[in-house]
C-alpha cells in the first residue's frame, strides 16, 4: 500500500473548491420551495423527511468547509500548528444520514446525500491521518524536557 498524501495547500485548495461547489449543489437541491407540491401522498412524513436531510447534509458540509478554511488559515500563515491542533478538528461523531429519511427522497437527493458523506469521510481519513502522523513527533514540552534533561546531564 501506498503512504498517504500529507495534506499540503494544494490539496486543501482543491477540496475547498469541491466543497463549495457540493455545497452550493446541497443548497439547491434541498432548498423547499416548489418541492412540497412535488412530493406526493406521503406528504407529511416526506416534508419531515426532506428538512431533516437537507439539515443533516447541509451541517455535514458546513463542517467540513469550516475544517477546509482552518486549515487554509494555516498555510496562510493566519493560524499556527497549536491553534489548527486546537481548534480544527473534524468531529468524527457528526451523524449521517438517516435510511429511513433517505428513502422517503427523490433519487437526485439520495445521491447527493450520499455523495456529502463519502467527501466528508475523504476529510475524516486526512484528518486523522494527519494527528497520527504528528502526534508521533514530540510536541513541543517534550522536546524543551529532553532539552532540560540533557542540560541537567551535560
Amino acid at each position: 500500500m501506498s503512504e498517504p498524501a500529507s495534506i499540503n495547500a494544494r490539496i486543501i485548495e482543491g477540496l475547498y473548491c469541491e466543497a463549495l461547489v457540493l455545497s452550493d449543489e446541497v443548497r439547491d437541491s434541498f432548498a423547499l420551495n416548489g418541492r412540497i407540491d412535488e412530493i406526493g401522498q406521503a406528504e407529511d412524513l416526506a416534508r419531515v423527511a426532506l428538512s431533516c436531510e437537507g439539515l443533516r447534509t447541509t451541517t455535514r458540509m458546513m463542517h467540513a468547509i469550516a475544517w477546509l478554511l482552518n486549515h487554509r488559515a494555516f498555510f496562510l500563515g493566519e493560524l499556527s500548528e497549536f491553534q489548527l491542533r486546537r481548534h480544527g478538528r473534524l468531529s468524527p461523531d457528526l451523524q449521517g444520514s438517516d435510511r429511513a429519511n433517505v428513502d422517503l427522497l427523490p433519487d437526485q437527493l439520495r445521491r447527493l446525500a450520499a455523495e456529502t458523506e463519502r467527501f466528508y469521510a475523504r476529510l475524516l481519513r486526512l484528518d486523522r491521518e494527519w494527528r497520527r502522523t504528528h502526534l508521533n513527533s514530540p510536541n513541543a514540552i517534550a522536546r524543551l524536557r529532553e532539552r532540560l534533561a540533557n542540560q541537567a546531564r551535560g
